[in-house]
């Protein structure tokens, strides 16, 4: 059977929460390219702007604290008004902390899952409430493979990646019949300031946001629900599956993937990451 052709993303308006760095910025080049009416939204209203400005091919910037929901619904609603229908929401937004579990603070276990969690949750129902209506879109979360799998050094992350590979799914179900797409991205960790500290390990290599960007689209062009990246990794983790638990765990250990992310809790070269993970989201600021 012949493949269908790749959906034409010309015209279409995409907005991309997280969009001024990372795989959020990576994401918006590569769509802006393709001729898709791009929208960036993030924290950093500077940066913002001057990101969506340097993109080039009419990139919009507007500021986005995604924990601020009324404000993330009324972002969506100018750009409606200002661009016409959207087509698909990037769920982009989000932030990694390393502490060791009885280390993490309430504030920082409740920053986690407002935004990398509830914001998705609310994101997607906005999207739903557009989308399903005509008949018409595509929500693209992006979690990881620490929602999959458990990560020493990132419990509240792991819980919260779980919850998006969880909506994801459930909400896929919920919109086949409206001719609504759901993807789900899980990439390995990403060479961005959120793998600061980091070290690669036998199995699990970092990738760079532009890989994750392609994902990413690809998907918007030939929709599929669960994506990781690389792509190897899902026939991995299904391989590993299939055997006794100890196995994988002998696997992990072997590959040190087991501590990947606990040897960098208190890194030096995180410092400056886990700052800004501090200050990622105002309306918190009194948590």
């Amino acid at each position: 059977m012949a493949k269908k052709p790749p959906r034409d993303l010309t015209g279409k308006v995409v907005v991309i929460t997280g969009g001024a760095r990372g795989i959020g910025a990576a994401t918006a080049r590569q769509l802006a390219g393709l001729g898709a009416k791009v929208v960036i939204g993030d924290l950093d209203e500077e940066l913002t702007q001057r990101a969506a400005g340097e993109m080039g091919g009419g990139v919009v910037g507007h500021r986005l604290d995604v924990t601020d929901h009324a404000g993330f619904t009324k972002m969506l609603d100018q750009v409606e008004a200002d661009l016409g229908p959207i087509y698909a929401l990037v769920n982009n937004a989000g932030i990694m902390p390393l502490s060791l579990f009885e280390d993490e603070t309430d504030a920082m276990t409740s920053r986690q899952l407002a935004i990398n969690l509830e914001a998705v949750i609310h994101g997607t129902r906005e999207a739903v409430k557009r989308m399903k209506p005509r008949r018409s879109g595509h929500i693209v979360n992006v979690a990881s493979m620490a929602g999959r799998v458990g990560t020493a050094g990132a419990a509240t992350y792991c819980a919260t990646k779980h919850g998006v590979v969880g909506l994801s799914e459930a909400v896929y179900f919920e919109l086949k019949p409206y001719n609504v797409d759901v993807t789900c991205i899980m990439p390995t960790i990403v060479a961005t300031e959120l793998a600061a500290g980091l070290k690669s390990s036998k199995l699990s290599s970092q990738v760079k946001p532009e890989d994750v960007a392609n994902a990413i689209v690809k998907s918007l062009q030939r929709p599929k629900l669960d994506v990781t990246v690389p792509g190897y990794l899902d026939g991995l983790f299904k391989f590993i599956r299939i055997w006794p638990r100890g196995v994988g765990e002998a696997m992990a250990k072997v590959g040190h993937t087991d501590e990947l992310l606990s040897a960098a809790v208190n890194s030096p070269d995180r410092a400056a990451y886990e700052q800004r993970a501090v200050e990622s989201a105002p309306g918190l600021s009194e948590l």
